[in-house]
């Protein structure tokens, strides 16, 4: 079932957390493809520190969604899947807008 926790972010933490959400999915995504239940987001390594905060606030507010991070060697990309029940890739698609490549 898909359902956030509106109160897991703290309200004096949640602006940060959006803009963080909008600098990662509108400025640093390099591929968004689609998976089986989802989304794969490939990134350059340099976003690693950016997107451990963002996972962990996502994970409080969405706990249905399960998060898959793969680290390339060599300062390679950074692949994050997630995924969940079924309709989570529409809620991605709302909750993440219209992502794609800059």
């Amino acid at each position: 079932m898909i359902a956030c926790v509106p109160g897991a972010i703290p309200v004096e933490e949640r602006s940060a957390h959006f803009a963080l959400l909008t600098r990662i999915f509108r400025t640093m995504l390099l591929e968004q493809r689609e998976i089986p239940n989802g989304y794969a987001y490939r990134f350059d390594a340099s976003a690693f520190d950016d997107l451990t905060r963002w996972i962990t606030n996502e994970r409080r507010c969405c706990p249905f969604l399960a998060f898959a991070v793969e680290l390339a060697p060599d300062d390679g990309p950074i692949t994050v899947r997630l995924t969940g029940p079924e309709g989570t890739r529409e809620f991605l698609d709302v909750e993440f807008g219209p992502a794609g490549p800059p």
